[in-house]
Order: structure tokens, then C-alpha cells, then sequence
């Protein structure tokens, strides 16, 4: 009641000196101080004047369709007439997609191949591989129909039933990842595409343009980026100031040749499959810090191309990039090495893999391959373990607990980016230097097409061609 009597009196008073104004003529600053409830509604004009509008999602994130190009190892762990011995005899892609379709982020989950008549076997490895696993739904939809021997364009039947806003995931030999990320972008479908993104500065600049022209989320399957060792290594190395020197070494046991051996040398090198995952991770690190400006590159042969795997003439064994950088500030150089190789011998991992960077003001060394975690059993020896990638072991009631693994959260962030898409919650561009985005990772094919360039022409030293 006070505060109103309070109020009342000061309009009372307000009145009064405006009549006291306008009879005399002469004008006395009588305005009273604004009262404690005037002060306070202005300050909140003010913030809400301040504020940045909210962006407020159309609706609640579905579950994705998502169709899986290609049904090779990564995808279901199933090599045709081999027991698969290597870390990922069940799969990578498959399995993280039935996972998140039993958390709702995925609906449908398709697999196209180009021959039909394996579908049996892979049935049969899912259910024999996967089934183990307690609650988890393996159903999927394989393409084309069983009886097909081969069609290189099934993906365009199926792609063509799918609607926009759906998701296409590519885990195919590296020639045909433009073919099928450019028909699924035309598509208005997203695309997840495994490293290399392509093979030429063309093609990438091609997919960049086109994914902004038909709004879709197009990411690269880096996943080292994930690894939360690279990930705290990346931060840290870009506290060390300019680039001085980086190098890395990458590989696998020869028998993983027959596995490849279809398109090993044909339709892609050694260099493109290993050599692409150190690229982004160093190119990552110097990121507005160095800039690639020329390669040359050198190469091993004679274990691919002998009779016991049986490559095609001219198939490389191992390869090494020279990479001179300039330091964006100081104009300094900076050296990395990288070499990537799929002839070494058969050992206690599967990928030996390691890197060193080195800045003005210190260096980081990580060796991926081992984790401090080894296994030693009757049957296959000495081996070391990275869960960290993806634990397959499953938990005491039989259920699949591999979500936190970096081989996982690389697939699910760009299922999640999809998902926040197509909500209306986010668009495209918001994931641009977050994600590793197809626009973010020019450098790497640019890198990756001078050092063919190089190999082709002898080795001479190839120019890296502007990729901004």
C-alpha cells in the first residue's frame, strides 16, 4: 500500500510542475529522479536490446536413414573366403550405426555394395559377429538384390528412393568417392566421406561448391581427430610457436594386400589411404600457423608387385612426402615427413602408426600404436590393445559399450551434425573449422595430389597448388 500512496504522490507532484511550466513561462528543472521500479524496467530494456536473438529449433532431432556405401571390411568386418584376422573383423560403420539406432539417432540403416551375391556371407558374419552382443538390433537392408553379380550404379537406385535430409556414409575404394558424394549431394543428402575425401584439388573444390549449393553437411572421416591424445597434442603444439619439423610413420602387414588387392595401384596408392590421416592431423595443427608449399616424393617397391599378392606393375610399397612449409608470420620453413607403408611385417597391432612435431619452442612425440595396454594368450601371441578406438570387448551383461571410442564419435558427430540440421537448430556452416568438414580439408588432397604428381614425374618437386 505504501509503495502505491508513493507512487500516486509523485505523479501528483509530476502534474503540478507541469502546470507551474506552462503559466509562467519560464522552465524550471523540477524533474524528479525516476522511481526505484523505472530504473529497474529500463535496465532490462537495455539487456533484452543486447541480446543476441536465440535460435530456437523447428522441432525435436529424428533418427536418420542412412545408407552405407560400400559393405568391405570397415563397414561389416567381412572379407569374402578369409578369416578376417585383423582389429576390425567386425566392423567399424555397422556396428556404430546399430548402436545409435538402438539410442534413436538412427532409423533405417541400408548397405550397398555392387554384387549381390556376397549378401549371404555377410548375413551370416553379422549375425555370427554382432549377435553376441546383447539387445543389439544387426537388421539391415542390403543392395542390390542377392542375385546380382555386379552393378557399379546401385547406389544410384538407391539414393534415388531416399528422401532429403537423409544421411550417406562412403567406405569405398578411393576413385569412386567423388561419383557417389557428388549423386548423393544432388541429392540433398549429407555426406560422410571416409579419407581421402578424392583424389584432386578439382574434385574437393567441386563437392565444396556443390555441398553449399544444396545446403548439406559434407565431413571427411578423419577420426584421429577424435583421439583425445591427438586431440590435447593438436592444442598444445599450436602453444609451441611456428612449425619447425613433423614427422610420421604409418603401416600395415602385408597380407592386408589381398584384402586391397582389387584396387592396391589400380585406382589409388598407399600414400592416399595411410598417409591422409597424418596430413590432416599435421595440416590441423599449423592450422592459420604454416602453410604447404612444395613435395617431393620417394618410394619402395617389390613386396606388392611379387607373386604372393600379386598387385598390378608400378604399385608402390611404401611412400614418403617431403613437405616443405612457410610460417604464416615470419616467412621461416618448416619441414614434415610423412610415410605411410602396407608391406611391413605382421606384428603386435595392426597399424603401426607414430608421429613428432616439433615447433620453435618445443616438440610432442605420440606413438599411437602403443597404449601401455598388451595381451599375451596361447593362440595369438603378444599383442597391444587401443580400446580407445573401439572397445569391442563387451560388458558383463553382454551389451556393447564402445561409445566413447574415437572410431565411433568421429561417425556419430557427423550423425549428430546431420541430426541438428535438418531440426533446424543448426545449418551447415556452423560446423565449418568444428568439424572436419570437406571445406576444411582442401589442404590434405592438395598435399596428397602433388605427391602423386611427384611420384609420376619421378620425383621431382611438385608445387602445392592453392587450396583456399
Amino acid at each position: 500500500m505504501g509503495s502505491k500512496i508513493s507512487s500516486i504522490c509523485s505523479d501528483s507532484v509530476r502534474e503540478q510542475n507541469k502546470s507551474q511550466e506552462s503559466t509562467s513561462g519560464v522552465v524550471i528543472n523540477t524533474k524528479l529522479p525516476p522511481t526505484k521500479n523505472e530504473e529497474i524496467a529500463t535496465t532490462l530494456r537495455v539487456i533484452d536490446s543486447e541480446r543476441p536473438a536465440a535460435k530456437k529449433p523447428v522441432s525435436y532431432p529424428k533418427p536418420v536413414n542412412v545408407l552405407v556405401c560400400g559393405i568391405g571390411e570397415y563397414t561389416t568386418g567381412y572379407i569374402p573366403g578369409v578369416t578376417n584376422v585383423s582389429d576390425k573383423s567386425l566392423g567399424v560403420v555397422g556396428l556404430v550405426l546399430m548402436d545409435m539406432r538402438s539410442r534413436k539417432k538412427v532409423d533405417w540403416i541400408g548397405m550397398v555394395g555392387t554384387t549381390g551375391t556376397k549378401h549371404e556371407g555377410i548375413r551370416n558374419h553379422i549375425k555370427n559377429g554382432l549377435g553376441k552382443y546383447v539387445g543389439l538390433d544387426t537388421t539391415v537392408e542390403l543392395f542390390p538384390s542377392d542375385d546380382i553379380v555386379r552393378d557399379f550404379e546401385a547406389y544410384k537406385t538407391v539414393m534415388d528412393t531416399m528422401q532429403p535430409g537423409g544421411a550417406v556414409i562412403i567406405f569405398t575404394p578411393d576413385d569412386t568417392h567423388f561419383d557417389i558424394a557428388l549423386y548423393a549431394i544432388r541429392k540433398s543428402l549429407h555426406v560422410l566421406i571416409t579419407k581421402p575425401a578424392v583424389k584432386t584439388l578439382k574434385e574437393h573444390r567441386t563437392l565444396v561448391s556443390e555441398a553449399q549449393k544444396y545446403n548439406v553437411h559434407c565431413q571427411v572421416e578423419f577420426h584421429k581427430r577424435f583421439d583425445p591424445i591427438y586431440a590435447d597434442a593438436r592444442e598444445k603444439a599450436r602453444t609451441l610457436g611456428e612449425f619447425s619439423w613433423f614427422d610420421s610413420y604409418m603401416s600395415q602387414p602385408k597380407y592386408q594386400l589381398r584384402t586391397f588387392q582389387s584396387w592396391a595401384g589400380k585406382s589409388s596408392d598407399i600414400s592416399y589411404y595411410l598417409n591422409s590421416h597424418h596430413i590432416d592431423v599435421h595440416t590441423w595443427q599449423v592450422q592459420g600457423v604454416a602453410k604447404p608449399v612444395k613435395v617431393s616424393a620417394s618410394a619402395s617397391s617389390g613386396v606388392a608387385t611379387s607373386s604372393d599378392y600379386g598387385c598390378v606393375e608400378g604399385t608402390e610399397d611404401t611412400i614418403s612426402l617431403l613437405v616443405q612449409f612457410r610460417n604464416i608470420k615470419s616467412g621461416s620453413l618448416g619441414t614434415a615427413i610423412y610415410t605411410s607403408s602396407w608391406t611391413s611385417a605382421k606384428g603386435d597391432v595392426h597399424t603401426q602408426q607414430y608421429f613428432r612435431y616439433v615447433g620453435q619452442k618445443g616438440d610432442i612425440f605420440i606413438d599411437q600404436a602403443h597404449r601401455g595396454y598388451r595381451t599375451v594368450t596361447d593362440d595369438k601371441g603378444m599383442s597391444s590393445s587401443n580400446p580407445l578406438y573401439l572397445r569391442y570387448q563387451p560388458d558383463s551383461k553382454g551389451r556393447y559399450v564402445g561409445q566413447g571410442g574415437y572410431g565411433q564419435l568421429s561417425i556419430e558427430s557427423f550423425i549428430d551434425a546431420v541430426r541438428e540440421i535438418e531440426s533446424g537448430e543448426r545449418v551447415p556452416e556452423d560446423f565449418f573449422g568444428d568439424l572436419p568438414t570437406v571445406r576444411d580439408t582442401a589442404v590434405v588432397t592438395a598435399i596428397l595430389e602433388a605427391g602423386r604428381k611427384s611420384l609420376d614425374l619421378g620425383g621431382v618437386t611438385v608445387d602445392v597448388e592453392d587450396w583456399e
